[in-house]
């Protein structure tokens, strides 16, 4: 089993900043990639933004150049610094990771989700 806890949520302004934290514990062979996804009301769960385990990046068109995704690998932790805020990007926040569990089985989980809300 892996767990995902994640931080950092909050209100802010339009053009304001905030950074989301997701460290991920538990039975972990080898992390393949780790991401972060967000659902506003009424829509789809979209993809944000990407870390694959080879250090590449990938972020959905709305959000290139205002967030960032890192990774802290000794501390199996994604980050996601998210700059420029736009009243759009109110959403629930997701951590994903794609996990290989054993050397036999590979798994996906979600994090709890954080709130991200930005006012006009």
């Amino acid at each position: 089993q892996v767990q995902l806890v994640e931080s950092g949520g909050g209100l802010v302004q339009a053009g304001g900043s905030l950074r989301l934290s997701c460290a991920a514990s538990g039975s972990i062979f080898r992390i393949n990639a780790m991401g972060w996804y967000r659902q506003a009301p009424g829509k789809q769960r979209e993809l944000v933004a990407t870390a694959t385990s080879g250090g590449s990046t990938n972020y959905v068109d709305s959000v290139k150049g205002r967030f960032t995704i890192s990774r802290d690998n000794a501390k199996n932790t994604v980050y996601l610094q998210m700059n420029s805020l736009k009243p759009e990007d109110t959403a629930v926040y997701y951590c994903y990771v794609d996990v290989q569990v054993s050397l036999v089985r590979r798994s996906n989980y979600w994090g709890q989700g954080t709130q991200v809300t930005v006012s006009s």
